[in-house]
This record gives C-alpha cells, structure tokens and sequence, in this order.
C-alpha cells in the first residue's frame, strides 16, 4: 500500500491532535495511510486521554509564558513539545498493516525513528513498551491508539530541549523533591545534539529516510476534506475547556 508524506510543518497544539483526528477519520473511510512530521506553534503541553489537566500541568504558568495546553487522544503522561527542542511524528493506518500485538506494532513503528537516527551516526533501541534509548537515555518517547481500524501513533525526537523549563509547567507531586526529580529526569532524558551537532532540518531529512526506507510513497497534503474536518475538530473539541479539562 502506497502511503502519503505530510512533511514538516507547524501547527498549534489544537490543529496538531485535530489533524491526527482528521486523517485517521480518512483512513477509516479506504483513504491512503499518512505518515506526518510536525513542530509545535507555540510550545505545548499534551496530556494523555485519561489523565486530568488540574493533576500534571501547571495551567496558570503555561498561559503566563503562551504555552498551549491540549489533551491527545492517545494515553500516557503529559508531554511537553518545544518549540525549538523536538520533531514529532504520527503514523496512520488501517490496523491490518500492523502487527496485532501491541508492543510489536510499538517496535516496527519505533524502529523507522531507530533508523532516522542511525542516519545521524546515532545507534539506540526500542525498549518496551514504547521509548527509545541511547545508552539508557530516553530520546523518544510514543503513543498508540486503535480505533474503527485504524492505528494512530505518535511520538516525539528530542532534538534540543531544556529540561528545567519542561518542568516549570509539569506538576511535581512533591514540590521538595522537584529539583531531584529535574535532576534525575536530565540523567535519564537525552537530546540528537547531545551527540551529533546537527542542524534540526538535518534531523528531519535523517528521520524522513529512515521513515521511508522501503516503502512507496509520495508526498502529498492534507485534502480540503481533512482540512475542513480538522478545523471543526479544534472547534469542537481541543480547544474547548470541556476536553481538555475533563476529569
């Protein structure tokens, strides 16, 4: 199955999860599977679907310094995407070109970004359920939801973050304990320029080779059709307070 590239673009966190939402509705309905690579317009904050917003973001210090706040369809934690600091991905496609099992659908998937980086010189692994290591660090964390058959999986390159900002606006259960958890999440977290200094565009055309490597492709845009459903998506749900502040 020949697959369309949406290739690096911007957005704002409500047209980010809007577009995933739009597209995986187009592939549901026979449209070709799309492979899509984006940053964040401003920065953002994305919360897993089941957790609460009161509980893991700091919601007051995110509009203090325009960060944008939004729940993703998909579980997890809460993520903050830089707007300078990461390249994120999202896979979408009918459900039968994956793997049934979940962590050997995470580890194909997760395996193109592997390649992307092997392309910088980088080696790492994929380390159930669904994080990428270089010697222990994270670089890559994803996310996976399955629904109408279709597969949606997003994730994150860390290309440059900064760690101390990333938890000015996450909650920390115990304020006391924050600059150890900073501390021990720098220790654990690791970055592309943290071995190779590359330019982020130079991650990106690593990333796009490796996500490609093999396939058909062509690269393409979003349909008037996506498009239009994807802006009533943001109108309708991730930009609302019920949403993104349900408990």
């Amino acid at each position: 199955m020949k697959w369309r590239i949406l290739p690096l673009h911007m957005e704002h966190a409500f047209m980010n999860m809007a577009i995933d939402e739009a597209v995986s509705e187009a592939v549901a309905a026979g449209e070709q599977p799309t492979i899509r690579f984006y940053r964040w317009l401003p920065s953002a904050v994305s919360i897993g679907y089941f957790q609460s917003m009161d509980d893991v973001v700091q919601a007051d210090k995110c509009k203090k310094l325009g960060i944008s706040i939004v729940r993703r369809r998909t579980g997890g934690g809460a993520v903050y995407h830089s707007h300078d600091g990461e390249i994120t991905y999202s896979v979408i496609g009918p459900v039968n070109m994956f793997p049934k099992n979940i962590i050997e659908s995470y580890k194909e998937i997760c395996g193109w970004t592997i390649k992307g980086l092997k392309n910088l010189g980088i080696e790492s692994e994929f380390v159930p359920i669904n994080d990428i290591l270089i010697n222990g660090k994270k670089i890559s964390g994803n996310a996976q939801t399955r629904r109408n058959n279709v597969l949606l999986q997003h994730g994150t390159i860390l290309y440059d973050v900064d760690v101390g900002r990333m938890f000015s606006v996450l909650k920390v259960p115990d304020e006391k304990i924050r600059d150890k958890i900073i501390k021990s999440v720098e220790e654990r977290v690791t970055r592309v320029i943290d071995y190779k200094k590359v330019t982020r565009e130079q991650t990106y055309d690593a990333l796009l080779k490796g996500f490609t490597e093999g396939k058909d492709y062509s690269f393409g845009e979003l349909t008037e059709k996506e498009t239009k459903r994807a802006r009533e998506f943001v109108e309708k749900r991730y930009s609302t307070k019920e949403w993104n502040f349900m408990k």
